[in-house]
């Protein structure tokens, strides 16, 4: 990356708030949308877990912004409000695979195409919907124990309320403590919230027109009190079991606040874009695996966005 483009990242970054950037003015009260309520991940437990990076000038280092997930050797998914706005360019993002302890012997890649789904708004952001977005590698990954990809639903699944599912990252903790070294990443189990429960609360939260659905059909909420995503865990991956296999059901998008009350996080529902998915992303075939790993299967708080501020009846995950 030439000086020009480094400088001009850097300035983008430092008059959006710090190091890190965050979405447009959502208006009053709303502000940007990591791990509430969790503990640290054992080694090889998910390793579809990537770090998103860009630049600092000031650190003189590619810092995490966001959360991703590896679903082949050579794509990542992501928050579209991630990687934002739309002229960012590939070059001035980066991504770190196959790492528990952020910055710990980095071997950072680079992305070579940003695709964001075309029904993604900048102006309204991860609550517009359609927050989700594809990063293509330069280069494959070399697949091991600690760098697999995850298995992705079938278009048609569906996930029953109140299963219990798992969402990780690096994001700030308990309190909105940043995480502390040696930033290791965190898993926290949070039950699914049905669509319809998790628009009355966040109606009765709310102070804008109640004929305005929130909550919407491409979305997914997960979480309790205590126990939610939150800054900088953006973009990041909501897996399910089924079927002893690591479904992703949800990418970290957006909510009021952090573990609060009545206020689950809400999630990009994977399975309403595995079409698109589906049309850029190559078919993988998965290696044989255990039992306890993958396999192929088709506030009032603020509002909280991260960075670049995305069978005969449905199968059931349940």
């Amino acid at each position: 990356m030439c000086l020009g483009m480094l400088r001009l990242l850097f300035l983008s970054l430092s008059c959006l708030g710090n190091t890190m950037p965050l979405t447009r003015d959502l208006g009053s009260r709303q502000e940007l949308v990591g791990i509430i309520g969790g503990c640290p991940v054992s080694v090889s437990r998910f390793p579809w877990q990537v770090s998103l990076r860009f630049y600092n000038m000031k650190h003189s280092r590619w810092e995490h912004v966001c959360g991703g997930s590896l679903i082949h050797p050579q794509w990542v998914l992501t928050a579209a409000h991630c990687v934002q706005p739309k002229e960012l360019e590939a070059s001035g993002v980066r991504v770190q695979v196959g790492q528990l302890r952020l910055y710990e012997n980095d071997q950072l890649m680079r992305v070579i195409k940003i695709i964001r789904h075309p029904k993604f708004s900048e102006k309204l952001s991860a609550p517009g919907g359609a927050d989700i977005a594809l990063l293509k590698l330069d280069t494959p990954v070399v697949l091991s124990e600690h760098v697999r990809p995850v298995s992705l639903p079938a278009a048609s699944q569906r996930i029953s309320s109140k299963k219990t599912c798992w969402v990780t990252g690096w994001g700030v903790i308990e309190n909105y403590r940043p995480l502390p070294p040696p930033y290791h990443l965190r898993e926290v189990a949070v039950p699914i919230v049905e669509n319809n429960d998790c628009e009355q609360k966040y109606q009765t939260d709310s102070s804008s027109d109640s004929t305005t659905r929130i909550i919407k059909d491409d979305m997914l909420c997960a979480g309790m009190e205590g126990r939610d995503s939150c800054k900088f865990d953006s973009g990041g991956p909501l897996v399910c079991r089924w079927n002893c296999s690591w479904v992703q059901v949800g990418v970290v998008s957006w909510g009021r606040g952090c573990g609060l009350p009545d206020l689950p996080g809400v999630y990009t529902r994977v399975m309403s874009y595995m079409p698109w998915i589906n049309c850029y992303v190559p078919k993988f075939p998965e290696p044989l695996m255990g039992p306890d790993e993958i396999h192929t299967t088709e506030e009032t708080p603020a509002i909280h966005v991260d960075p670049f501020n995305p069978p005969s009846g449905p199968a059931s995950l349940s």
